[in-house]
């Protein structure tokens, strides 16, 4: 598939809405998860968000754990120690960072990775945009940014990295997102403690239970159902395009609910960042397709869906050991 096939305007048009709604939800989530923040601080927030969110996807999918290996369920812990530890570390960054400039770190994950895994000297240019873009972020430095807040935010990115690693040995395991909805509940338990110590009996008055159960709703069930329908009909390349515009939704996120304005330097940095993930998704997916596309592999004119993508890599995965590129960060939901 080639870069034009990539953004080509007869893509459905119904499952970029989806995606754009998914990533809409999950930013505005994480702004009124902000708002719980007076009542039981980040830490609450986020044990509130993970606790329900997990309920509820333990009781609409029901996942099956008899018959599973150790390996597997040793995968789960994993995927759920690297999404507790994130969304921990993000709303910690969050309740001192302003939600656009907070997003855009974090993106410096999985942004990382991608280049890392693909090996390629020309991706580096990607990574100096992407520099440049948090330099004016930080409008020339981190002082105008809060230093806690700022190591917050990189070891959240640094979790999304692992989760997006461990996540494709998940995805490969367990069917549907039964891995998913197990991880939620590791999560859970794991920043139950942190909401406890934090919030105490505050978590379970019904104003507090009443906003978590939308913050968990807006945060995790609507977009991963979002993302899910609309990776049926995308390619992970689009997908992962799309997904790049998340740093810009929650800066209008952090403006339109908390108020958080920005320097013009500083929607500047946000816009290199967003230019820099979507040129590694647009440099991958041409790279990757381009081959097939030369052996005619691929009949013209009909552009593969995200699972088709994720099928053909998982495929050659399991027989060389080895997960793409693209699987690792095309096909992935844009932020746990």
């Amino acid at each position: 598939m080639t870069s034009r096939a990539l953004l080509n305007p007869r893509t459905n048009g119904q499952a970029v809405l989806l995606v754009l709604v998914g990533a809409a939800s999950i930013q505005f989530g994480a702004a009124f998860a902000a708002k719980l923040f007076p009542r039981v601080g980040p830490e609450g927030a986020v044990t509130l968000r993970l606790v329900i969110a997990a309920v509820v996807m333990l009781a609409v999918i029901r996942p099956k754990v008899r018959g599973r290996s150790r390996a597997d369920l040793a995968t789960v812990v994993g995927l759920g120690v690297a999404l507790g530890g994130m969304n921990l570390c993000f709303y910690e960054a969050i309740a001192r960072l302003p939600l656009g400039p907070a997003v855009t770190l974090e993106f410096l994950g999985p942004l990382g990775l991608a280049v890392v895994l693909s090996r390629r000297l020309r991706d580096l240019f990607w990574i100096v945009l992407a520099a440049i873009g948090v330099l004016m972020l930080g409008e020339g430095g981190f002082s105008g940014l809060d230093g806690v807040g700022v190591a917050y935010v990189f070891a959240a990115a640094g979790f999304w990295a692992a989760y997006i690693m461990i996540a494709t040995r998940t995805a490969r395991t367990f069917k549907g997102v039964d891995g998913l909805a197990l991880a939620m509940a590791v999560a859970a338990v794991l920043v139950l403690p942190f909401g406890v110590v934090g919030a105490g009996t505050s978590l379970v008055e019904p104003g507090a239970l009443g906003f978590g159960l939308v913050v968990a709703l807006m945060s995790s069930v609507v977009p991963y159902s979002c993302e899910m329908l609309a990776m049926k009909r995308l390619s992970a390349g689009t997908f992962g395009l799309l997904a790049s515009l998340e740093p810009a939704v929650a800066a209008l996120a952090g403006l339109v609910v908390l108020s958080q304005t920005l320097e013009l330097i500083q929607v500047a940095g946000i816009l290199l960042v967003v230019a820099a993930s979507a040129g590694v998704t647009i440099s991958q997916t041409t790279e990757s397709a381009g081959p097939s596309s030369a052996s005619g592999g691929e009949p013209s004119g009909r552009e593969p869906d995200a699972a088709e993508d994720r099928g053909s890599a998982r495929s050659e995965g399991l027989t060389t050991g080895e997960a793409t590129v693209e699987e690792l960060t095309g096909g992935l939901p844009p932020q746990p």
